[in-house]
């Protein structure tokens, strides 16, 4: 685990290098970005953590080029997710989940057993959260809310989403709850910029599907273990995992070609509320 101190020093060296750089003042660039003066010293001295948005506004105003605004992502995620491991319980966690992906504007999920946070349903996503790590009742009542709050991200159009899930993430789970959970997939794949794609057990495909991962733009990816969540922002890790992804979303069925399939799902979870 990384020390939050350190990685915020790190974030507000990078910003006041690159505000130098342009030979601009921190009451030039704060001007430029819509922001206060004094937070732009308290973001280069550390002592302040930048919301994505004012990172963007700064990033405009330096007028960064991709590249440098790919290193200036990277920091952040890595400082977003020391304050996630520092949060209180599961409420934390996702509300800091939250916060990364309402600065993404590409989110790319992978999932080979378990269905995508932003897609879940409160009924499965309170099945989810309690299947590995414990919580008491208030703390799972907290984040399943703020899981499904967090949602609202789905419907504003400046973010694009691609999902690709494996056929085993829809065959688990209480049949009652998969059959709303599948309910709810065919209801959010209607959306102009959300793309869902389902990965038959038959699938070829040139990599094992060994975990899940989201991808935020091409700065950060995203890795949820048994104890707790690891960002990657090395370049050449975050490009492997979009290799990865964009060969799984190949081979992946979307739309009328994914209907049958899911409707044999729909089906099997059906027969076994009857039984």
């Amino acid at each position: 685990m990384e020390d939050r101190r350190e990685l915020l020093l790190e974030l507000g060296g990078l910003i006041r290098r690159l505000r130098k750089d342009a030979r601009l003042t921190g009451k030039e660039l704060a001007h430029r970005a819509g922001v206060a003066q004094p937070t732009i010293s308290k973001i280069e001295t550390g002592r302040m953590l930048p919301s994505p948005e004012t990172v963007t506004q700064v990033s405009e105003a330096l007028r960064l080029g991709d590249d440098e605004r790919r290193r200036l992502a990277r920091v952040l995620a890595r400082v977003q997710q020391e304050v996630a491991n520092l949060g209180t319980g599961l409420a934390g966690r996702e509300r800091a989940l939250g916060v990364r992906a309402a600065a993404a504007s590409l989110l790319r999920s992978f999932q080979p057993t378990v269905v995508p946070d932003l897609l879940q349903t409160a009924e499965y996503a309170r099945h989810a959260l309690t299947a590995v790590r414990p919580a008491d009742d208030e703390d799972l009542a907290r984040a399943v809310a703020a899981r499904v709050e967090r949602q609202s991200v789905l419907y504003e159009p400046r973010h694009e989403f691609h999902f690709v899930l494996a056929e085993s993430a829809l065959r688990a789970g209480p049949p009652g709850a998969m059959v709303s959970q599948l309910h709810r997939l065919a209801t959010l794949a209607s959306l102009d910029h959300v793309r869902l794609g389902v990965l038959p057990w038959d699938a070829r495909v040139p990599a094992v599907p060994l975990h899940g991962f989201t991808l935020y733009d091409s700065s950060a990816v995203l890795l949820e273990t048994f104890t707790g969540d690891a960002t990657l922002t090395a370049e050449d890790e975050v490009r492997a995992y979009g290799e990865v992804f964009t060969a799984f979303a190949a081979a992946a069925r979307y739309g009328d070609e994914a209907r049958p399939l899911l409707d044999r799902i729909d089906h099997h979870h059906r027969a076994l509320l009857g039984r």
